[in-house]
């Protein structure tokens, strides 16, 4: 049976995540304890906020060795949301340097559009190009240039260009997908996304 764990860790709301999942008949499991991810199937991170917030929510919550032994230690299929797939870099730049999870080698750097009136933070629907091999499982059946929702002023470089899964052109390319055997993780929110969000969460829910 499926059982999606939607970490709530303080850092943003989870009721469209949790409505989305409901939606594509799984049950959605709100975990606020690290307890909780021995009753789950599958892992979601969201996350809305500052990188060194959400990594010391995650530490002091007792989170990390928890999601660590589940996600990596017993391969349950990890997704990261947002600054939920910031948070798998080595390192995230905002406001300073900070230590993250390093499930996924790389850094998340500030977005630097370049074109006249590009903004940051990047907000609205851009369109999403799977990469051919790496974006195989999460985009399964989405045509190339689909739209997503996002909403962010940093983006995550992986060190390997083979985990980046998906890349948008916001003044330039940024990876808004990452794929590291069962870790994945999305720049933009799927749950928000519509139909083509949720058939990204469904290919993530097998």
């Amino acid at each position: 049976m499926k059982r999606v764990a939607i970490i709530d860790y303080g850092m943003g709301n989870l009721v469209s995540v949790v409505n989305a999942v409901n939606a594509l008949g799984v049950e959605a499991l709100v975990a606020d304890s690290p307890a909780d991810l021995g009753r789950a199937s599958h892992i979601v991170l969201p996350g809305v906020g500052a990188f060194a917030d959400a990594m010391r929510n995650l530490g002091d919550r007792g989170w990390i060795p928890a999601l660590e032994e589940a996600a990596l230690g017993q391969g349950k299929p990890f997704l990261g949301i947002c600054l939920g797939m910031q948070l798998l870099a080595a390192t995230g730049m905002e406001h300073g340097e900070h230590k993250g999870l390093g499930w996924i080698k790389g850094r998340v750097e500030r977005l630097v559009p370049q074109g006249e009136g590009l903004r940051v933070p990047h907000v609205g629907w851009n369109a999403v190009h799977p990469v051919p091999g790496a974006g195989d499982g999460l985009f399964h059946g989405l045509a190339d240039g689909e739209d997503f929702y996002f909403v962010h002023s940093y983006a995550f470089v992986p060190e390997d260009p083979a985990h980046c899964a998906a890349v948008c052109d916001h003044g330039g390319l940024f990876c808004a997908a990452v794929a590291s055997g069962r870790v994945f993780g999305t720049q933009f929110h799927p749950e928000k996304s519509q139909r083509a969000g949720w058939r990204v969460l469904a290919n993530f829910l097998g």
